[in-house]
């Protein structure tokens, strides 16, 4: 979402964008960009899961993140593992909830709210070993970017881990991302201070690995924990 957008409009303008645009965003970005495929490879490298974890998958959309992360889990044998997701675009919750049905998923759960206002969420909901979210912190308000991932953090266990993919901050993504998409974009400078503010320690900035690293042109890669 632009920055000179109003922030109580930004609810309404999130839920329009990805409600008329699902089937072009699942075009450009999965088929075209095979952006699932970096995610993927990305995650089953960084060997983030373990079995027994708790995840969190925040303004999940059609459940990208999750599903790859169901996957690797599945692939290596993990049990144990819970996955639960949020996202304030009921279209969105939809082709995941379709999704879950097919895989007969019994441990991945959804939920419909809003990371600016995390009472929204069930009251079970804390304690994440691991909170991922991918393409959603850049349609918030800049202003408003610190006080997510605070909420975020919270959710966290004290030595839990937060994994962050958001659109970087260059010529070829404003054309892209930030006329087209309506979504802000952030240098790699700017990120670091908004998760230092947050509360995080430890943050480090990871790339997509080949062959598909061309998708750090797209986006930076936070890995941080609560700290």
């Amino acid at each position: 979402m632009s920055s000179n957008s109003k922030p109580h409009d930004y609810l309404q303008d999130v839920q329009k964008l990805f409600t008329e645009k699902t089937s072009l965003y699942h075009l450009v970005f999965l088929d075209i960009f095979r952006y699932h495929k970096g995610l993927k490879m990305f995650l089953r490298k960084s060997n983030c899961l373990q079995p027994g974890m708790k995840v969190l998958d925040a303004g999940c959309g059609s459940g990208n993140l999750t599903r790859n992360l169901y996957e690797i889990a599945s692939e290596k044998g993990l049990d144990g593992i819970s996955f639960h997701g949020f996202d304030i675009t009921q279209a969105m919750l939809d082709l995941f909830k379709k999704w879950i049905s097919g895989k007969k998923a019994e441990n991945v759960e959804l939920s419909r709210a809003n990371v600016l206002q995390p009472g929204q969420l069930p009251v079970e909901w804390k304690d994440y070993d691991l909170v991922v979210s991918a393409a959603m912190l850049e349609y918030l308000p800049k202003d408003e970017i610190k006080d997510a991932l605070r909420n975020l953090r919270i959710l966290l266990k004290d030595n839990g881990k937060i994994i962050v993919f958001i659109t970087r901050d260059n010529i070829l993504m404003k054309l892209l991302i930030q006329i087209w998409w309506k979504a802000n974009m952030y240098k790699r400078s700017e990120m670091m201070e908004i998760f230092k503010d947050a509360g995080f320690g430890r943050i480090r900035f990871k790339r997509f690995p080949f062959p598909y690293s061309y998708l750090s042109l797209w986006g930076l890669i936070i890995e941080a924990e609560k700290g």
